[in-house]
C-alpha cells in the first residue's frame, strides 16, 4: 500500500479525478510538516525564554508555519470534503432538491475561493511595504498563503462539481473499516467493583 492509498479518502471517491490525488497526498505530507514545524519552534521558543537566550526571530517562524498550515489545511480539506460544505444538509436530501443544494454550497464556496485569490493577490502586492520584525522580511510572504489556497480550493470546486454534474453527487459509500472489539472476559454484577 502506498502512500498516496494511504492518504486519499476512499469517500465519494467518484467526486475526484485520480490526477489530482497526488497533489492531495503531498498537501497533505506537507500539513504535517507545517504542524511538527509550528509544534517545535513554540516549544524552542519556550525553552529558549526560559533559558534566558530567546530567539526572537523564532516568532516569525512560528506565525509563517501557523499561518501556512491553516491555509493549506483548508484547501486539503476541501478536497476531502470535510470542511466548508453543508454536508449534513446535503445527505439528507435525494433527487433534484440534492443535486440544487450541493451545487449551491460549492458555488458559494467557488466565490469564496475566488474573494481569496483576488483580495489575497491584492494583499500580497501591498504586503511588500511593510516588514516583519526582527528579520525585515516583507510580509508579503505570508499573505502569499491566501491566493495558493484560493486557487487549490477553485480547483478541488471545480473538480467536485464536475464529478458531481457527471456522475451524480449521490453514491453508495464503500463500508467503513470494521472496528475490531475484544470481549471482556469477566462481567461485574451492577452494584460490585
Amino acid at each position: 500500500m502506498t502512500i498516496t492509498d494511504r492518504l486519499v479518502l476512499k469517500r465519494q471517491r467518484h467526486l475526484k479525478w485520480r490526477a489530482l490525488d497526488p497533489l492531495e497526498t503531498a498537501l497533505m505530507l506537507l500539513c504535517g510538516l507545517l504542524l511538527f514545524g509550528f509544534c517545535s519552534t513554540v516549544i524552542f521558543d519556550i525553552v529558549t525564554r526560559e533559558i534566558g537566550r530567546p530567539w526572537l526571530w523564532l516568532q516569525e517562524v512560528t506565525s509563517t508555519f501557523f499561518i501556512y498550515a491553516i491555509f493549506v489545511g483548508a484547501a486539503v480539506a476541501m478536497r476531502r470534503n470535510d470542511h466548508l460544505c453543508l454536508t449534513a444538509i446535503a445527505d439528507s436530501l435525494h433527487g433534484t432538491p440534492r443535486i440544487v443544494i450541493e451545487i449551491a454550497t460549492r458555488l458559494v464556496v467557488l466565490a469564496v475561493a475566488l474573494c481569496f485569490i483576488y483580495f489575497g493577490y491584492l494583499n500580497f502586492l501591498r504586503g511588500f511595504s511593510s516588514f516583519r520584525m526582527p528579520s525585515m522580511t516583507p510580509i508579503a510572504s505570508l499573505y502569499a498563503a491566501i491566493p495558493i489556497c484560493g486557487l487549490l480550493i477553485a480547483l478541488f470546486i471545480v473538480e467536485q462539481l464536475v464529478n458531481g454534474l457527471r456522475n451524480g453527487f449521490e453514491h453508495d459509500e464503500p463500508p467503513d473499516e470494521p472496528v475490531h472489539v475484544t470481549p471482556i472476559d469477566t462481567v461485574v454484577p451492577e452494584g460490585r467493583l
